[in-house]
């Protein structure tokens, strides 16, 4: 059994130039999908990377907008509040503004090592006051000689991530 692909169907009433909507390119089963040309996917996929660009700086314009409209009085709350971080709601007529700024918290690694290595020192349990988490960066591993590499291999897993890909024209 065939199915037919409705990015084809609609270029057959159309011209050349006009692109699929994106209704009717998540109505093409993926499959379908795949019998499209290599041009074509090209062609698809640049389409939609072009469109989010666009819709995410379109997002950025509008967001710069309401800080610009709420950030003073969303600031002037927070201080009121005595909040440096966290979540802070004012009304604007019939709109509930909500402002949300995350705390984002950095440790030099370094003097923590030379902190923990204090509190060890002690005698108190380093590990009620911090955890510690070891990791090996991947180049080092690999540059290492294969009898040192056998001793870590029963502490290392190896996931596979999302698959990714680009697609770009060649020159003819």
């Amino acid at each position: 059994m065939q199915i037919e692909n409705p990015l084809r169907h609609r270029r057959a009433g159309c011209s050349m130039n006009a692109a699929p909507s994106s209704d009717q390119i998540l109505q093409t089963p993926v499959g379908v999908l795949a019998q499209t040309s290599s041009a074509e996917l090209f062609q698809l996929r640049s389409s939609v990377v072009e469109r989010l660009a666009k819709e995410r700086a379109l997002q950025s314009h509008i967001d710069a907008a309401i800080d610009f409209r709420f950030g003073d009085r969303v600031n002037r709350l927070r201080l009121e509040l005595g909040k440096e971080s966290g979540v802070v709601h004012l009304d604007d007529g019939n709109v509930r503004v909500t402002s949300e700024l995350k705390k984002e918290v950095h440790w030099d690694q370094a003097k923590l090592a030379q902190i923990s290595a204090r509190i060890s020192q002690s005698g108190e349990d380093v590990h009620q006051y911090i955890d510690i988490s070891y990791s090996v960066p991947e180049s080092r591993f690999k540059a290492w000689p294969e009898t040192l590499r056998a001793s870590f291999l029963e502490a290392r897993t190896v996931k596979s991530g999302r698959v990714s890909y680009r697609l770009a024209l060649m020159k003819e």
